[in-house]
This record gives structure tokens, sequence and C-alpha cells, in this order.
């Protein structure tokens, strides 16, 4: 083996490596761009920078000074194409929108993918250790830290004995939450009455201990709590 194809094995080879290692953490969080797909982003980003790293192999026995091209053209190009395979990850569940961190590693991994390519290895491989420490080491750090949980709440009572609306933010807030948006229903049969709001909390856990609340009042008819996320 000579010289060029050391160089392009080590390079690949080492792509395959770090887009492997962040699409794990990845697929050990169940997200549907995992393994293979970072693997692969990471792969394809090295290959395309090796056709400009070596590109007087297009046009042998042109002489160097006739060859023009600019390397961080591939890399744009590259760059804009992951954003496509990104925003396919994206979705949106229910009143959450999921993949968006899944994304994002997509897109870095292409840039990892890019550096090994061209051979700089060094920032490579710590991008590769920060990455795969923001994904792993950060997710803990989000989960300590204090932040808001909302909510999309709705709550149906019979037209003859809705619970008025103070009586219902007095519990509502008693309960730990604050409310946002708050807006009416009458069915179009009109039997029912709905209340609808946005709530808020800093305590996760009082999600659950509300719906029991409201499971144990006998005037309810139907309610939902549909917590919101990234």
């Amino acid at each position: 083996m000579d010289a060029d194809s050391q160089t392009i094995t080590i390079h690949l080879l080492g792509a395959l490596f770090a887009g492997g290692v962040i699409g794990l953490e990845r697929s050990f969080h169940g997200r549907p761009a995992g393994f293979r797909t970072h693997a692969l982003v990471c792969l394809a980003s090295s290959l395309l920078m090796l056709i400009t790293l070596y590109q007087l192999k297009w046009l042998p026995g042109v002489p160097l000074d006739t060859v023009r091209t600019d390397p961080t053209r591939m890399a744009q190009g590259i760059m804009t194409g992951i954003g496509f395979l990104g925003a396919g990850v994206i979705f949106k569940e229910g009143l959450s929108v999921r993949g968006l961190t899944t994304a994002a590693s997509i897109w870095i991994t292409a840039a990892i993918g890019i550096l090994i390519g061209i051979g700089f290895y060094f920032p490579a491989v710590l991008g590769t250790a920060l990455t795969v420490g923001t994904l792993s080491l950060f997710r803990w750090v989000e989960a300590k830290l204090p932040s808001h949980f909302y909510a999309h709440h709705f709550v149906r009572f019979d037209r003859g004995n809705a619970m008025p609306e103070q009586e219902l933010k007095q519990f509502v807030t008693s309960s730990g939450f604050t409310i946002a948006n708050m807006s009416y229903r009458l069915s179009d049969d009109g039997f029912w009455f709905e209340y609808r709001m946005v709530i808020r909390t800093i305590n996760p856990d009082n999600i659950s201990t509300f719906a029991a609340a409201l499971r144990n009042m006998e005037n309810v008819r139907a309610f939902r709590i549909s917590p919101t996320g990234d």
C-alpha cells in the first residue's frame, strides 16, 4: 500500500470511528438517526473532502498551475446538504417538537468528517470528544438545572354545573401552576363547557398530582394535560 492509500485509509477509518462514537450516544437514547446515520454522514463528509485534498488526481498529467479549485466550496456544499438530512429528523410529536438535538449532532458530525477528510486531526478528535460530552454529560446537567415546564390543559364540565372561573384559577394555582392564555369553549351540542389554558410549573411532579386531583372531582367530565417540550 502506497503512502496515498495509507493516508486515505486513515482518514476514512477515523471518520467512521468518530461518527460511530457520536451515533452510539444517539442510538442509546432511542433516536431515529443513530449509530449508522452518524457514521455514514461523517464518512461521506470525509470522502468528499478527500476529493479536494487529491484534486490533482482528477486530471492526471495536467500542470499544477492550471488547476484552480476552492476546497472551501466543497465544505459549504456538504454543510448545506446536511441541513436537509437534519430537517428530516425533526418532527412534531403531539404538542412537542423532537429531534432538534439529533439534527444538531448530525450537522456537527459532518463538520468533524470534513476536518478528518483534510487531515486536520486534532480539532476533529477534540470536536468528537466535546460533542459526545455535550450529548451525554450536558443531559445530566440540563436535568439538574431549574426550569419551567409547560403543558396545554383543558377541563370539561356539564354546562349547568361548570366550576366558576375564579374557583378554577385558585385550584390550579394552589396546585403549583401559573395560568396563561385562558380560553373557553361550549360544545356544539351545548352539553359541555370547557376551559382551555397553558399552565406552567417549576416542579414536573406537580403534573401527576394535579391530574390525580382532577380525577377525583365528581363534576369534572373530562380533562387533558399535555406537556410540551423540545
